[in-house]
């Protein structure tokens, strides 16, 4: 074995030499990556999945990553959500049903609340009431697979807090007030029979009621002719149909029956 064969000077200066080569490497290796770094700042990838809008920059035009000039804007679309507004009055059901883990449906409606457009779930309510307004904003979530749902879309929406079955319906339009009171004019052997009763839930023109039983008859017009023990005559329904005059003094349209059936406000 031969010792000491170069000086050891020279030893230190190779190992000098290769450190700095090492040290070349990686500086070179950190200016790749900083290119690539570069290379993919010139493909945007958006974050969400969505609809990209019109572009906002043509062509031609300087844009800079220190500017405050905005490409163009993605919107997501599936799933989307809806915000609406809730009275504070009835706040108190809704909140039960979601402590008690119920998922709410909600339905979206065109401008004129004629056509359901989608249906959806209720995802959360807002933390505080607009005083302004009396109102809580409630956030609904739509799949909205076929896009039916448009961003920033004006929407009328119906949520269904709870269903009843069972219950007695009759048109809101036969209830009457006596101050505090609510009554309506049962028919019974063409005589009018005032019957006290409880409303309930109203919803498509029905109101759910409490005091009268299914298959009664009651009064839906001429109430300024309606006494307890008033005879009456009802009207036919054919002549209703070309004409709004009651027959006589004392006579009714044609009288609802109440019947059976679930409702939910």
């Amino acid at each position: 074995m031969v010792a000491n064969a170069i000086a050891k000077q020279q030893m230190d200066d190779q190992e000098k030499l290769v450190l700095q080569d090492e040290g070349t490497v990686k500086n070179d290796q950190g200016t790749v990556q900083y290119d690539e770094v570069q290379v993919g700042f010139c493909h945007i990838t958006a974050p969400i999945s969505g609809r990209v809008g019109l572009r906002l920059v043509d062509p031609g035009n300087l844009v800079q990553s220190a500017g405050t000039v905005t490409l163009a804007v993605i919107t997501q679309l599936e799933p989307i959500t809806v915000i609406f507004t809730i009275p504070e009055d009835s706040l108190g059901p809704v909140e039960a049903r979601l402590r008690a883990k119920a998922k709410l449906p909600v339905d979206a409606f065109d401008r004129t609340a004629l056509t359901k457009i989608a249906s959806g779930l209720l995802l959360t309510l807002d933390n505080q009431i607009d005083t302004t307004t009396g109102t809580v904003k409630a956030r609904s979530i739509f799949d909205n697979k076929n896009d039916a749902l448009f961003p920033n879309q004006f929407v009328n929406t119906r949520l269904l807090v709870n269903t009843l079955q069972g219950v007695t319906l009759i048109p809101a339009s036969a209830i009457q007030q006596n101050g505090q009171a609510s009554f309506v004019y049962v028919i019974q052997n063409n005589i009018a029979h005032i019957r006290s009763i409880k409303p309930g839930v109203t919803d498509g023109g029905v109101t759910q009621v409490d005091g009268i039983n299914p298959g009664d008859v009651v009064a839906t017009s001429s109430f300024d002719k309606l006494q307890e023990n008033t005879a009456v005559t009802i009207a036919n329904k054919d002549s209703n149909k070309t004409s709004n005059q009651t027959s006589s003094p004392g006579s009714t349209k044609p009288a609802p029956a109440a019947t059976k059936g679930s409702s939910a406000p």
